[in-house]
């Protein structure tokens, strides 16, 4: 919707997409954070995996249904916006500056996480929307910061696509980017031995 009624003004899409991505992950967080701890992100679920907040068994599911949902969530969106349903972006999202885009990107979010949940669990919800909002403007990337995510903008050829060949990549980047953040976070975080 952003995109059409844009008319080809790219900054007034990118306000769109990014206000709603914000308002939706709080109401998302907010609603689903008590239930399965909102885990919508395989970044999120590994890290908690590595960390023994799951099990192994727990994330595997997660990932699925995370890819899943991301699938159906954008099948939805096509037939709402009368789009086919099936099809490849063609928009091109390569090269360092993005793959490190999506490195910073993701490795805000999981910081964002855990000290949240360390030290604000009550605003988790918040300030997650609030980084994304953010992190849309200050990547180059615009912040997927999500494998399950990048899959489903691979198959939407809208302004928020990513061409399937580039998707490996951001993939990887957002994976480091969260183990990252989870060792800088093991380290920042432990209680301290004086």
């Amino acid at each position: 919707m952003g995109e059409r009624l844009a008319a080809g003004n790219v900054a007034i899409a990118l306000l769109a997409n990014t206000l709603v991505t914000g308002a939706m992950l709080f109401v998302l967080i907010t609603i689903f954070g008590p239930i399965s701890g909102a885990h919508f992100n395989p970044a999120v679920s590994a890290v908690a995996a590595f960390q023994r907040d799951i099990t192994w068994k727990l994330c595997i599911a997660y990932i699925g249904v995370q890819v899943a949902g991301a699938l159906i969530g954008v099948a939805a969106a096509h037939v709402m916006f009368e789009m086919p349903v099936v099809q490849l972006s063609v928009k091109q999202r390569s090269g360092a500056a993005q793959l490190f885009s999506e490195f910073v990107a993701t490795f805000g979010l999981i910081t964002t996480i855990i000290a949240t949940v360390r030290y604000a669990p009550s605003r988790v919800a918040a300030a997650v929307a609030s980084y994304i909002v953010a992190a849309y403007w200050f990547t180059a990337s615009t912040s997927f910061a999500n494998p399950s995510v990048t899959v489903a903008r691979a198959v939407s050829d809208t302004f928020a696509g990513i061409r399937p060949i580039d998707a490996p990549a951001f993939i990887l980047a957002q994976l480091c980017g969260a183990f990252a953040a989870m060792l800088l976070a093991s380290w920042l975080l432990s209680p301290r031995v004086r």
